[in-house]
This record gives C-alpha cells, sequence and structure tokens, in this order.
C-alpha cells in the first residue's frame, strides 16, 4: 500500500489530525515564551554566558527525567500525559509575568527548565502514540509533516512573538503563550489513541521503576542498529546547541537598524524555515530506507558546512547569511525526522516511550553541554561570535563523519527482547 500525501494524510485521518493540530498551536506559543525570555536576559544581565545557560536549563530540564518521562508513557494513557502537561504549563507560563528585574532571572531561568520538563512528557508519549494513529506507510509523512510544522511554528511563533514583545512587550507573550496550551489541549480532549501496556508495568510504580527503565535500555542495547540511531540526534546537537542556542541568538541582537526582538525572530524564522524544508526534500528524494542511517551522517557533516561558511558571512552580509542558516537547518530538520520515523518503525509499543526517552536525554545531554561551553567561550574568553561559530561548525562536520562510519546492519523493524 502507497503512502499517502500530506494533504491526503490530515484529511482522511481524523485521529492524526487532531494530534498534529494540538501540537502546532502549542509550539506556536512556545515560541512567543523563548523569544520573551531571551529579550529579558539581555535587558536585565546583557549576559551571553545566562543565554546559554537558559539553554543548558531548559534542556537539562527536559533531558534529567528522560528515563521516568520514558517509563510514565509506557505505563499511563499518553493522551492523559500530553493534557496534563499542557494545562500544567498554561499555569506556570503566566508566572514569568511577576518577572521585574535582574534579580528574577535566576528563578526566571529554574521555571522555564520545569516548563521543559513537561514539555518532554508531552513530546515523548505524542511521539510513542504517533505509530498507533497512522499505518507503517504513512510513517515517514507524518513525520515529515510534523518537522515541517514545528518548523512553520518556529517560524511564525518566533517572528511574531519578535514583533508582539517589540509592540506590547513580553508580558503580552507570556499570556499568548498560556493560552494556547489550553486551546491546543481542547483537540485532544476527543481523540483516542490505542496503546498496549506491558503487563510487566504493573504494579507499584517506583518499585517497579528501575526495573522497567533497564528493559528500556537493554532493548536499545540488542539491537546494534537501534543502538546508533538513537545517538543521531546528538550527533548534531553536540554542537548544534552551541551554534543554534548561542550563537544564532548572539547574531540576532547584533542585527544593526533593528531591534533585539526582531533580530532573534529573524533568525529563528530561518531555523524554522530550513527545519520544514530539509525532511520534505529528503523524504522525496530518498525513498530507500536503508540508506538512511548512513544519510544521517552526512546530513550533519552538510550542515556543519554551511554554518561554516555562516561563520564566514556573519560579519558581511546579513541576507547570505540568512540564507546559510536555513539550508544549514534543512540538513539537521532531515536527521530529526530520518532518525525518529526509523525508531518508531524498528520498536514496539510496549517499550517505544523507554526507547525514545534515551533518545531525548542523549541529544539533550549533548545540547545542555554544548550550550555551557559555548556561553562561557563568549562571555570569558576573546574567542567571540564568528570564530565560535567556525570552531563549532567544523566540530559538527567531524560529528557528521564519524557517525557515517559508525556501521551496522540495517534491521527488521521491529525486535523483541528475550
Amino acid at each position: 500500500m502507497a503512502s499517502r500525501t500530506y494533504l491526503q494524510l490530515v484529511r482522511e485521518n481524523k485521529a492524526f489530525r487532531r494530534l498534529w493540530i494540538a501540537a502546532v498551536i502549542s509550539m506556536l506559543g512556545q515560541w512567543f515564551n523563548t523569544i520573551a525570555l531571551f529579550l529579558l536576559i539581555l535587558e536585565y544581565t546583557g549576559s551571553e554566558f545566562l543565554l546559554g545557560l537558559l539553554f543548558t536549563v531548559r534542556m537539562a530540564g527536559f533531558a534529567i527525567l528522560q528515563p521516568f518521562i520514558g517509563l510514565l508513557a509506557d505505563r499511563y494513557n499518553r493522551k492523559s500525559l500530553m493534557i496534563v502537561s499542557n494545562l500544567m504549563q498554561a499555569v506556570l507560563a503566566l508566572c514569568f509575568l511577576l518577572v521585574e528585574d535582574g534579580n528574577d532571572i535566576v528563578w526566571m531561568i529554574g521555571l522555564s527548565g520545569v516548563m521543559m520538563i513537561l514539555h518532554g512528557v508531552y513530546m515523548t508519549a505524542e511521539r510513542a502514540a504517533l505509530p498507533n494513529l497512522v499505518s507503517e506507510e504513512d510513517l515517514a509523512t507524518a513525520g515529515a509533516l510534523e518537522a515541517a510544522s514545528w518548523s512553520t511554528a518556529l517560524c511564525m511563533g518566533a517572528m511574531l512573538g519578535g514583533v508582539v514583545v517589540s509592540i506590547w512587550g513580553t508580558n503580552a507573550a507570556f499570556i499568548i503563550d498560556s493560552f494556547t496550551f489550553i486551546f491546543g489541549t481542547l483537540f485532544l480532549l476527543k481523540l483516542t489513541i490505542p496503546q498496549t501496556i506491558d503487563e510487566k508495568m504493573k504494579g507499584p510504580l517506583f518499585s517497579t521503576g528501575i526495573q522497567n527503565i533497564k528493559f528500556g535500555w537493554k532493548r536499545i542495547r540488542s539491537q546494534p542498529a537501534l543502538f546508533r540511531i538513537v545517538f543521531a540526534k546528538a550527533s548534531w546537537n553536540i554542537a548544534g546547541g552551541g551554534l543554534a542556542g548561542v550563537y544564532l541568538v548572539l547574531m540576532g541582537a547584533d542585527v544593526d537598524g533593528f531591534g533585539a526582538a526582531f533580530g532573534f525572530g529573524l533568525f529563528f524564522f530561518a531555523r524554522g524555515l530550513g527545519t520544514g524544508i530539509g525532511p520534505v526534500v529528503v523524504r522525496a528524494c530518498f525513498k530507500d530506507e536503508t540508506t538512511w542511517p548512513s544519510l544521517i551522517g552526512y546530513l550533519v557533516a552538510l550542515s556543519g558546512i554551511f554554518y561554516f561558511l555562516v561563520g564566514i558571512s556573519v560579519s558581511n552580509a546579513l541576507w547570505i547569511t540568512v540564507v546559510l542558516v536555513v539550508f544549514a537547518h534543512s540538513a539537521s530538520g532531515a536527521n530529526w525526522v530520518l532518525s525518529t520515523v526509523l525508531v518508531q518503525q524498528w520498536v514496539e509499543d510496549e517499550v517505544r516511550g523507554r526507547v525514545f526517552s534515551a533518545d531525548m536525554l542523549i541529544l539533550s545531554v549533548a545540547f545542555s553541554a554544548s550550550t555551557t561551553i559555548a556561553g562561557y567561550l563568549t562571555e570569558y574568553t576573546e574567542l567571540g561570535i564568528q570564530y565560535g561559530i567556525l570552531l563549532f561548525s567544523s566540530v559538527m562536520i567531524v560529528s557528521g563523519i564519524f557517525f557515517s562510519l559508525w556501521k551496522t546492519d540495517f534491521p527488521d523493524r521491529v525486535q523483541a527482547v528475550a
């Protein structure tokens, strides 16, 4: 059976349509939040290190509890987890209205980390649920559409967030953010998500938790190709964290003739546009899934090459730099979707949440380390934005090459654990 087109999938699969719309709405508000947080840090502290720390705390929050979050996604109703996550984030987003000066930045960053824990719950539950709502033939289409939607939300949210913050201030962005979580939840209420829960998951949560988490890691190690693919996103994030999480923000703040909020929006618009284009192009051009594991490494290296060119152009031509950022994130977006689809295809429903949590944990650790190092180097050394981009892009190229050289056999789609 041939896969459906994007329009056919959305029109004909009502359950997927509800899940998709809910995710797009929630993500749209998320980027209003992010732009406002950037601006508050620079306005009250002017610290590049705190910008890096914001990303580090957010990704650390996303990562630290991932093994437990994956356990929850395999043990409890995934729809309920997504709804609770959204409602709690709607309340917490309003707490940012209490930020008044530089003394509030520390707890603001910590609160942002808590929201990322909840976002991690949503993402892990959603990705584990997706293969239960679409056919195997439609998984790549659904994955590419979700990536394009994430990028559209990033484009629109970042650009509109920059405009809203510039005109009405950061408080308006936080209120809109809270509203989008509530609005997105409305599309989840009538959604039914089939789910298989392993008998081993029953029993007291904490006494059986460690055993079940270990089972998830055992599942990954049982399949060399799967063990390799859970490092796919981290192979980009080990340098991409510093590039997209620190240097991209600083480039936006340094755009002459425009406010910092507009500059943030411009570069995050470019990032989102690329992330949407890449998966669509790769899905159309590379239909043989057995080539995807090696292709992922090439895409990481290609993203690094484009970012290296960004480092050369950053002080000379703004619009050339913006176009290069689009190309760099086209490659990274394709990496994300291909690796996600492969995990969804290879892993059975009962353990899929724990496998995705490991995937998220590894990429989050890589991203956090990268942003921390980039923020520190920018604030406390003479490296600067341009040479920082050149350094981190070189690391990304090397990382992509190493991932491509890491060869394993292409497995059967689902492999049970003894």
